[in-house]
C-alpha cells in the first residue's frame, strides 16, 4: 500500500501521509505555523468542544434534510469518538495561527471526515463519498464554529478550575479549624498590630477563594452565549433559517452545557467581551492566590532569622551550597503562575481590542492564553493544597510568647485604661522590654482579675459582648 495519498486545494496538489486523518489544509498549517510547538490536540477541552459543535451541526442539517442520514450518522459517530478522547493526536496544528482559527476548523473537518469515511467502509481521502467542507463543514464557517467551540471549551475548563479551587479552599478551612486556638500577633504594614488567632488568618484565605468561586461562576454565565449559525459575519448566509436555533439546541443536548443563541449574531461574531470578563476574573483569582502564597512565605521565613510562625512542609533540598536549607518552593511556583495569568490577561485584552469590523482574527491567542491561565491555575491550586497547605504546622509556643511580650497588647486595653495610659504602657514596654500586663499592674491601672478577663483569647480576637 502507498504511504501517501494525493489531495488538492485551491493552491494545488500535495502528498499527505496515507496514515494521517488530517489532510491538505492541515498540511498547509503545519508548514505555515511553527510557532509554539504546542498543538491544539494538547487542549483536550477544545478538541472535545469542536467535535460536539460538528456533531450538532450534522444533526441539525440532517433534521432539515440538508444532509442524508448515512453521512450524518457517520459524522456523528466520528465526533462522539473524538469527544470521548480518540484521535486527539491528529489535531496537529499550532495553537497560535493566523486566519482567525481557520486552520483549527480545517483540521477538525479533515479528521472527522476521514474517521467517518472509515466508519462508512471507505478509505481516508475518499472525499467523493464524504467531503470535509461540503458535508462536515455544512452550514458552518470558522467564524461561528471556532468561537462557539472556544466558549464551550472554556465552560469545561472552568469546571476543573472550580473543583481545584474548592479543594484548596477546603484545605485552608481545615487548617483554620486546626489553628483556631493558636493566638498570635496580627500585623499591619509589616508592623505588630493586635492579637488574632492563626485560625482567623487561615480562614481569610478560605473565604477569599470561596468569593472567587462565585465570581468565576458569574463570569462563565456570560460565556454561555454562542454565535453558532452566524457563519461568516453573522448574517447566517448559506444556512436554512431554522438551522441556528436547531444547531444550538443539539449542542446543548450533546454537551450538557446551558448554551444560548446570541440575540444578534453579527454582534456576537465580533465581540470578545465575555472572554475579557472571564480573563479578568482569572486575574483576580491569580492575584489573591499570589497574595496568600506571599503571606505563607513570609510567615514561614527564617527559620531562625525570620518570622518563623508556621512551618511549610519540606518538599526538596533548597540549595546546592547551603546544607539543610529548605525553600518555600510550592508557594513560589504558584506566585509564578499568578504572574503568568496577569500577563495572559493583558494579551487577551489586547487581542480582544484589536478585532476589526465584523470579525476578530486574534481568537487563537485568546484561546491559548485562556487555557494556559485556567489549566495552570487549576494545577497550582491542587499542588498548593496537597503539597503545602495540608502539611503546614504552627510554632505555637513561639507565637504565644510573642503575644505575651508584645506592646501591641496595650491596644487591647484601650477601652479599660484609655488611650493615653495605653500609650504610656506601650512606650514603657518597648523601651524596657517588660511585658504589658506587668506594667499595667505595676501602674495600678487595672485589677488582676479584670486584666485576666481582658486578655482572654476570646476577648482579644473578637468584639466585646456586653
Amino acid at each position: 500500500m502507498s504511504t501517501i495519498r494525493i489531495e488538492h486545494d485551491l493552491l494545488g496538489e500535495r502528498p499527505v501521509p496515507a496514515a494521517a486523518y488530517w489532510g491538505i489544509h492541515t498540511l498547509r498549517a503545519l508548514e505555515n505555523f511553527n510557532i509554539t510547538g504546542k498543538t491544539i490536540g494538547e487542549y483536550p477541552e477544545l478538541i472535545r468542544a469542536l467535535a460536539m459543535v460538528k456533531q450538532a451541526a450534522a444533526q441539525a442539517n440532517r433534521d432539515l434534510g440538508e444532509l442524508d442520514g448515512e453521512r450524518a450518522d457517520a459524522i456523528t459517530a466520528a465526533c462522539r469518538e473524538i469527544a470521548g478522547g480518540a484521535l486527539h493526536d491528529q489535531f496537529v496544528v499550532d495553537v497560535i495561527q493566523g486566519g482567525a482559527g481557520t486552520s483549527t476548523n480545517m483540521n477538525a473537518n479533515e479528521v472527522i471526515c476521514n474517521r467517518a469515511l472509515e466508519l462508512m467502509g471507505s478509505q481516508r481521502g475518499d472525499y467523493a463519498t464524504l467531503h470535509p467542507l461540503n458535508h462536515v463543514n455544512m452550514s458552518q464557517s470558522t467564524n461561528d464554529v471556532y468561537p462557539t467551540a472556544l466558549r464551550l471549551a472554556a465552560c469545561f475548563a472552568v469546571r476543573d478550575l472550580l473543583a481545584a479551587m474548592a479543594e484548596l479552599r477546603q484545605a485552608f478551612a481545615a487548617k483554620a479549624h486546626e489553628f483556631r486556638d493558636v493566638l498570635k500577633l496580627g500585623r499591619t504594614q509589616l508592623q505588630d498590630a493586635v492579637p488574632m488567632t492563626l485560625g482567623q488568618e487561615f480562614t481569610t484565605y478560605a473565604v477569599m477563594i470561596g468569593e472567587d468561586e462565585l465570581r468565576l461562576g458569574e463570569a462563565i454565565d456570560l460565556v454561555h452565549e454562542v454565535n453558532l449559525g452566524a457563519t461568516a459575519i453573522g448574517t447566517g448566509i448559506n444556512t436554512d433559517a431554522r438551522y441556528a436555533r436547531l444547531a444550538v439546541h443539539h449542542l446543548v443536548e450533546i454537551s450538557g452545557v446551558p448554551l444560548i443563541q446570541a440575540e444578534n449574531l453579527i454582534e456576537a461574531t465580533q465581540d470578545m467581551g465575555a472572554f475579557i470578563q472571564l480573563s479578568g476574573v482569572l486575574k483576580r483569582v491569580a492575584c489573591k492566590l499570589s497574595k496568600a502564597c506571599s503571606d505563607l512565605r513570609l510567615l514561614s521565613s527564617g527559620p531562625q532569622a525570620g518570622l518563623n510562625e508556621i512551618n511549610l512542609p519540606a518538599r526538596a533540598a533548597g540549595s546546592s551550597i547551603m546544607p539543610g536549607k529548605v525553600n518555600p518552593i510550592i508557594p513560589e511556583v504558584v506566585n509564578q503562575i499568578a504572574f503568568e495569568v496577569i500577563g495572559n490577561d493583558m494579551t487577551i485584552t489586547m487581542a480582544a481590542e484589536a478585532g476589526q469590523l465584523q470579525l476578530n482574527a486574534f481568537e487563537p491567542i485568546i484561546a491559548h492564553s485562556l487555557f494556559k491561565s485556567m489549566t495552570h491555575l487549576a494545577a497550582g491550586c491542587r499542588t498548593l493544597a496537597r503539597n503545602c497547605v495540608a502539611g503546614i504546622t504552627a510554632n505555637r509556643e513561639l507565637l504565644a510568647e510573642r503575644v505575651r511580650g508584645s506592646a501591641g497588647l496595650a491596644t487591647a486595653l484601650n477601652p479599660y485604661i484609655g488611650y493615653e495610659n495605653a500609650t504610656r504602657v506601650a512606650r514603657e514596654a518597648l523601651g524596657t522590654g517588660r511585658a504589658v500586663p506587668e506594667l499595667v499592674l505595676e501602674m495600678k491601672l487595672m485589677e488582676p482579675a479584670a486584666l485576666d478577663e481582658a486578655l482572654r483569647i476570646e476577648t482579644l480576637t473578637a468584639p466585646r459582648v456586653r
